[in-house]
């Protein structure tokens, strides 16, 4: 067996939540101890109950971009995906991932439909990236637009869709999804997948974790496209851990430090989370201080966790980045029995499914 396959795991197809429960915080939460390795099961409407008065809680409120662009080649009539990832300010050329490869043209118009259907823009093809990545100009239909969109965002949230991943309804978004893949603190955009720990948060939950004593401090990590994919190499030496752009202030650091001087713990929900605070801390030689800048962090085991004391997250894909952070965080083995709990207790995985608090 070779490394990553240490990380594999079978999921029956029905675990694979495709909607979320009606109330978000009714989600089951598997509580997992690291120091005894027992296993509980409880819900995320609990979670004030679990924690204690001088505890932490640090969420990522990164917003989701609608950064999924469909529609055809006008020369072809063919239908035509892509995934806007970035702008340069300078030109207005925008970099989107395609899986249409080679015969796009420098000066060839791709027309973008809204979510109704219609065409009201066009990319125009400038080149392709070292990567296989389509460089473009948008363009729109109707002229009086050009005066009002200038910035990616105003394009992307009248034509761009919610990036679903595939495994929830084959990629295909529907209009609730606009609210239900964002999480309720969402305020800076900059992903391209949902922070999805926190879509277990609602208002009232929040209020009662306030009430209970224990603060709730922001920290952002802007989700790339690379989060979810998985491990493709046999060792993870061998993996390029793909970058993110995140920060953290002042204000949440002065929390976080001073609390957990008092004994109180820094609870992050979510791996993006978990990245930004170890991130802030690696920087500074392990102690945790206000950080802005792209990370390539790969958490792997075996990792001393500076700034982190539990990790509230979903249930992750096999062999993905992400199952290999929550491994060094509780140790592979604990993590894969909990994973088997979980598919025999018939939690709903992925996405939009359950969580696990690993305490």
């Amino acid at each position: 067996m070779n490394e990553i396959e240490q990380f594999d795991y079978d999921l029956p197809r029905e675990r694979i939540a495709q909607e979320p429960l009606a109330t978000r915080s009714d989600a089951r939460l598997m509580v997992v101890e690291r120091s005894s390795g027992n296993i509980e099961h409880s819900h995320v409407r609990d979670l004030p109950e679990l924690i204690s008065p001088k505890d932490t809680i640090v969420v990522n409120n990164s917003r989701v971009v609608p950064a999924r662009l469909v529609g055809y080649r006008i020369s072809t009539r063919g239908r035509w995906q892509g995934l806007f990832l970035r702008a340069d300010d300078a030109s207005g050329v925008w970099e989107v991932l395609t899986k249409t490869r080679g015969t796009l043209v420098a000066g060839e118009e791709i027309a973008i439909e809204d979510r109704d259907a219609r065409h009201g823009m066009s990319l125009v093809v400038v080149a392709r990236t070292d990567e296989g990545h389509l460089l473009v100009k948008p363009k729109s239909v109707h002229s009086e637009t050009d005066a009002a969109f200038q910035e990616p965002a105003d394009w992307l949230d009248a034509y761009g869709r919610v990036p679903i991943p595939p495994y929830i309804r084959d990629g295909q978004m529907v209009d609730s999804d606009l609210k239900n893949y964002q999480t309720v603190y969402a305020e800076p955009r900059g992903s391209v997948a949902a922070p999805t720990a926190g879509l277990h948060f609602t208002r009232p939950l929040m209020d009662r974790i306030s009430a209970r004593g224990a603060a709730v401090v922001e920290a952002t990590l802007h989700v790339g496209i690379g989060t979810f994919r998985p491990i493709q190499t046999e060792t993870l030496d061998e993996h390029e851990m793909h970058s993110e752009w995140g920060r953290i202030d002042s204000n949440a650091c002065d929390v976080l430090r001073q609390r957990r001087l008092s004994g109180g713990r820094c609870i992050a929900v979510g791996t993006t989370s978990v990245r930004v605070l170890e991130s802030a801390a690696a920087a500074h030689a392990g102690e945790l201080k206000p950080w802005v800048g792209s990370t390539s962090l790969f958490i792997r085991p075996p990792y001393e966790f500076k700034a982190v004391d539990a990790m509230m997250t979903n249930f992750h894909l096999p062999r993905s980045s992400l199952l290999v952070m929550v491994s060094a965080f509780a140790t592979r083995d604990l993590v894969m029995h909990a994973y088997q709990v979980a598919i025999e207790q018939e939690y709903r995985f992925y996405s939009y499914g359950d969580a696990m608090l690993i305490i």
